[in-house]
Parts: structure tokens; C-alpha cells; sequence
């Protein structure tokens, strides 16, 4: 683990909402793991976290890109706490060790924030045997959480967010014998589609959880976060052009979805009071394309999943 400035953790109250006549919105003191920190959205994210007080635990890949995110963190918010853990997330085992690390490290957890992920636009396949954007945006936050949710549970009334996509209805549905397995090559054409059902099943695991802990004080939501101009996609060769194009247009603020996550972190009037799948627009309950609503199917994708995940997760 790397510390960007040095803490010691204590037991704090999880969520503790400081309002007044213009802001609903907690001023938080709180544990928040986050991954996908170190761009986009989730350094967005981060540093409006940060900001309002929050302990910060961000996951990266890239150290030199977490030393960059850490630097603009503490411009913001000179005294702000943040660690920093190493993980590749196409990789179960990394993905598994960083959940025991956290998990004998920090007594409590008051939010989970699942933000990492990629639009691939060709086929990679994993150490594990997995098509890398199932890994990276399905298996992943699904095996973190599953490692992390006695210390959330544990941290009660805790959190667990999400980052799902609208992406999602245009999946094409849901065949768990071929799309938890499906390593077959595709084109940039082809890729949306593929990125598409890896959010279906983020959607589909964030509302079975929601089910499981209804009685455990953890509220369970997803989001989306709309188009955001740094999602474009990192393989593109023209990606930063575009970017800088439809940042001129003010198509894609990426500013927007880091304050949908924010909210969902931190406001103390949502409702559902879990369950949720939120909009980016208004920030109001959206309902989730077919079979993300209907919770036989995500119970089966659970537990497929649940299956395939056996030798890494917690029994």
C-alpha cells in the first residue's frame, strides 16, 4: 500500500450529515474505497469526496498515475486522507488479494464505490480465461464486494455503489451459458454490444445484493453515469481529439457523472432506500431494461456467477 499522506484509521460514525438551508447533501467523515479513481469520473469523484472530509482508499494500476491523482486531490484539500492499493483488475487473483488487504486493513468500510472499468474494441482474454471487459466491468467488482461484504455489513448503515450504464438496453438480453464464457473475437462495431451486457450484469448484480442485505442496514445502488467524453475509449488513436471536440461542444462533461456518484454516496433522501438504479439526468430511479428487472434472473445470474467465482470469493 502506498499512503499519500499519512493516517491512522479510527471508528467513526459512518455518515454524518452536516445540512443546512441550501444543501441536503451529507459533509461526510467516512471510509470510501473507490476504484477507478486515478481518471475520468471516479478522480472527479475523488476529489469532491475529499473535499467534504471523506477517508479515501483508491484502487489503481498505474502508480504514476495515482501519484498524479493524489496531487490533485490534496490542491483541492490540502489535509485530505488518502491511501492508495495496487490491483489488476483482469486478474481474479489481484482482484481477490486486494479485497483480503482491505479487508484486514480497515475495521470499517461505510462506502463502496465499484467505478473501475473499459470499453475494450478487441478481443483480450485474461489469465483466468475470460473475455477482459466481463472481467474488468462484471467480475471484478462482483468478487470485491463479495470479499468486503462482512466488513460493510459489519459497518452498518454502509453503502454500495455501482457505476452501470444505459449501454445496457442495448445488450440484446441475456444468455448466461454463452455471455459469462464468450471469448470469440469481435470488431469496434461489435464491441458495443459486448460492453453493453457487462452492464446489464452490473445492473443484475447490484439489484440481487440490494435483495440479500435488505435486512443487513447496507443500501445497494447503481447508476448511470450518461455519455462522458472520457469514456470514449483509450484505444482509439483519435480518442483525444474527439474528446477535445466534444468538450468544446459541452457534449460529455464527465463532471457530471462524478456528481451522480457523489450523490449516491452521500445524500441522506434517497429512496429507494436501496435497490435504486439512478439517472444521471435528474438523479431519479429509472427502471432497469429486461431481464434486470426481474429478480429470477438476477438470482440466477448470481449464482452462476457465484459458481464460476467458487475458489476466490468467501464461502
Amino acid at each position: 500500500m502506498d499512503k499519500c499522506i499519512f493516517a491512522i484509521i479510527v471508528d467513526i460514525s459512518p455518515l454524518i450529515a452536516l445540512t443546512d438551508s441550501e444543501n441536503t447533501t451529507m459533509n461526510i467523515n467516512a471510509t470510501i474505497v473507490l476504484t477507478g479513481a486515478t481518471s475520468g469520473i471516479g478522480q472527479l469523484a475523488a476529489i469532491e469526496l475529499a473535499r467534504r472530509g471523506a477517508h479515501l482508499v483508491l484502487t489503481a494500476r498505474d502508480k504514476a498515475k495515482a501519484a498524479a491523482t493524489c496531487e490533485r486531490i490534496h490542491a483541492v484539500a490540502p489535509d485530505a486522507c488518502v491511501d492508495v492499493h495496487y490491483a489488476d483488475f483482469s486478474s481474479l487473483d489481484s482482484v481477490a488479494a486486494l479485497g483480503f488487504e482491505l479487508a484486514s486493513l480497515y475495521e470499517r468500510i461505510d462506502v463502496l464505490i465499484n467505478n473501475a472499468g473499459l470499453h475494450a474494441f478487441e478481443q483480450r482474454v485474461t489469465v483466468d480465461g475470460h473475455a477482459e471487459m466481463l472481467a474488468v466491468n462484471y467480475l471484478a467488482p462482483w468478487l470485491l464486494t463479495n470479499i468486503l461484504q462482512d466488513t460493510l455489513v459489519r459497518s452498518a448503515p454502509s453503502r454500495i455503489i455501482t457505476v452501470a450504464s444505459e449501454a445496457s438496453r442495448r445488450s440484446g438480453g441475456l444468455d448466461l451459458e454463452r455471455d459469462l464464457f464468450d471469448t470469440a473475437p469481435f470488431t469496434r462495431l461489435g464491441s458495443s454490444k459486448r460492453y453493453s451486457k457487462t452492464k446489464l450484469m452490473d445492473i443484475m448484480f447490484s439489484q440481487e445484493l440490494a435483495r440479500q442485505l435488505q435486512e443487513a442496514g447496507v443500501a445497494v445502488h447503481c447508476l448511470d453515469p450518461g455519455f462522458n467524453v472520457t469514456g470514449l475509449g483509450r484505444e482509439l488513436g483519435f480518442s483525444t481529439l474527439l474528446a477535445r471536440a466534444f468538450n468544446w461542444l459541452r457534449i460529455g462533461d464527465p463532471q457530471r457523472g462524478a456528481d451522480i456518484i457523489v450523490r449516491l454516496a452521500t445524500d441522506t433522501d434517497l429512496s429507494p432506500a436501496s435497490g435504486g438504479y439512478f439517472s444521471v439526468k435528474d438523479a431519479k430511479p429509472i427502471r432497469a431494461t429486461p431481464p434486470a428487472d426481474n429478480a429470477a434472473a438476477c438470482q440466477a445470474l448470481w449464482a452462476a456467477t457465484s459458481a464460476l467465482l467458487a475458489k476466490h470469493h468467501r464461502a
